[in-house]
């Protein structure tokens, strides 16, 4: 046992353990690590507690895509010492990478780990007691070259398993490589050990996640895999039932992986594609590696496959140098593209990227003012996605998702269903048929006897 003092006296002598909560802004893969932090913690039995249950330690996990980062780092903090006054604070994640001497300066914080030091934070950090000056660990990005293997666990029903790390790619907008670093993966066989582990906890869904799935393979330096023998192998593994992909590069979305999806019984039949822009100036000045015409042919080659895959898209709003014409390029190509959801984000400007230094800035009224109809239009590609999909039988994978009485799931192709609540459906799969769109934009199902009641 990890012994903590206080005062000089073992914890465990004192009848308690050190109390340690977690927050996670960002993405599935700052899940799946903060996950395998809090772990760490129990191993050294340490005891994991909710944000407000007054822990000795708070660990707080940053992103730097959502806007605001300090603001919400900072108010993380000012209520961790609301809630525990003698509190330890670390701060670690993206945002931790970028910017260490600033988040150093946030009153009440007493540690920042970088990328290459957070899961070594046992290294750094001994008795985690509160300090007069903030520790800053966090070495240059080009020292962040392990791959850190990484799961969540016991949050949720379905489980983030991270299968990729880093970013080779140089997009004009992005900080990603500058918080996480270079590409790199876990083996093939690193990960299907870890899925089998998933499995023989019951769970029912894996979501492969990384910062570029697609880009998967790079392992110890060098490209020695390829992300369809990944998928090939996760297939095999019994145990499983589902298996979702998220975000994947249109580029990397090769025509042997959707055909392999396709015929798969696991890998369900949804994709996150990014786009950022339907203009292919845009395009070429965010620097993406494809055009519009490309991201078309995979949209088209998947619905020729799969018709009823619902397909979820990410875009940015006024990027400099996107006049109005060319916001509408995108408005019609995603109008016009059979497209289940967008996922909108407003352009803001990043320090160290080449867009923050361009001209023809879009003024930040407009650009909210697109992201508002960008967003509208994604309500209506929703709804018309799931109008689709009424009268037809789908498979529910119910979660610990109850409100007003009513539980709540999803499908294997992504339509969230709500059905009346019984303790025996969560984290059950469940045939039912999807019957109307709720006045809360659910789909309502089905209650067949055998299905929904004892």
């Amino acid at each position: 046992m990890l012994i903590n003092r206080l005062h000089g006296f073992p914890y465990y002598l004192c009848g308690f353990m050190k109390k340690v909560a977690f927050y996670t802004l960002g993405c599935k893969l700052n899940f799946s690590e903060t996950s395998t932090i809090s772990r760490m913690f129990q191993d050294r039995d340490y005891e994991k507690v909710d944000f407000y249950d007054r822990p000795d330690i708070f660990i707080i996990n940053t992103c730097s895509v959502t806007e605001n980062a300090d603001k919400k780092c900072k108010k993380l903090v000012k209520e961790a010492k609301k809630i525990s006054p003698e509190s330890y604070i670390a701060i670690m994640g993206c945002y931790a990478q970028l910017k260490p001497k600033e988040i150093a300066e946030i009153k009440g914080v007493d540690a920042v780990l970088g990328a290459a030091e957070k899961f070594r934070l046992f290294e750094y950090l001994d008795e985690f007691v509160p300090q007069k000056e903030t520790q800053v660990f966090a070495s240059e990005i080009k020292e962040a070259k392990r791959f850190n293997a990484s799961y969540s666990y016991g949050e949720r029903t379905r489980t983030f398993l991270k299968v990729q790390d880093g970013c080779n790619y140089g997009c004009a907008f992005c900080t990603i490589p500058l918080a996480r670093g270079k590409s790199r993966s876990d083996t093939i066989e690193s990960i299907i050990a870890q899925a089998e582990e998933i499995a023989a906890s019951d769970v029912k869904e894996i979501v492969l996640t990384g910062v570029n799935i697609g880009d998967y393979g790079v392992i110890d330096g060098k490209r020695s895999e390829k992300f369809i023998n990944l998928l090939k192998a996760l297939d095999q593994v019994a145990g499983i039932d589902r298996i979702r992909i998220s975000s994947i590069e249109p580029n990397l979305l090769t025509n042997e992986i959707i055909q392999f999806v396709a015929g798969s019984e696991k890998f369900v039949p949804h994709f996150h594609i990014p786009l950022q822009s339907g203009s292919d100036e845009i395009l070429k000045k965010m620097n993406r590696r494809y055009l519009s015409g490309l991201y078309q042919d995979r949209v088209e080659t998947i619905k020729k496959l799969m018709p009823d895959c619902c397909i979820g898209v990410d875009v940015i709003t006024g990027f400099p140098g996107e006049r109005e014409e060319l916001f509408l390029e995108t408005y019609n190509f995603l109008n016009e593209l059979d497209i289940s959801y967008l996922h909108v984000f407003t352009y803001s400007e990043r320090a160290n990227t080449p867009a923050a230094e361009m001209d023809d800035v879009v003024p930040l009224n407009i650009r909210r003012d697109r992201t508002t109809m960008l967003r509208n239009l994604s309500e209506k590609k929703r709804r018309h996605f799931y109008e689709s999909q009424l009268g037809k039988q789908s498979t529910v994978l119910f979660e610990e998702d109850i409100e007003d009485g009513m539980i709540h799931g999803f499908t294997e192709n992504y339509v969230r269903v709500r059905a009346k609540y019984d303790p025996i459906l969560i984290n059950e799969l469940k045939d039912v048929v999807l019957e109307e769109i709720s006045d809360a934009g659910t789909v309502e199902v089905s209650e067949p006897e055998e299905i929904l009641t004892h």
